[in-house]
């Protein structure tokens, strides 16, 4: 699970994230529980609209950009 972390981070955080590092260490330790009162559907609808409200900033733009731009060429080797 772990690996799905990783994989999060490299995408959107290119600095260490203490929240992730500690959700991490949760999944590695076994010690990761769920929240004890989950979100409802519409505080979940709710953070995903301010999620996508949220500007892009121009350097998550071209890393996205420059990652897509990886993928979509043949790779030789």
């Amino acid at each position: 699970m772990s690996h799905i972390l990783e994989r999060i981070r490299r995408l959107f955080v290119s600095d260490r994230c203490e929240h992730l590092d500690s959700i991490g260490d949760a999944f590695v330790a076994g010690t990761l529980e769920e929240p004890s009162r989950p979100m409802s559907d519409q505080e979940l609808a709710c953070a995903i609209r301010e999620f996508r409200a949220a500007p892009v900033s121009d350097r998550t733009i071209a890393k996205l950009s420059h990652r897509l731009t990886e993928t979509s060429m043949p790779r030789h080797g």
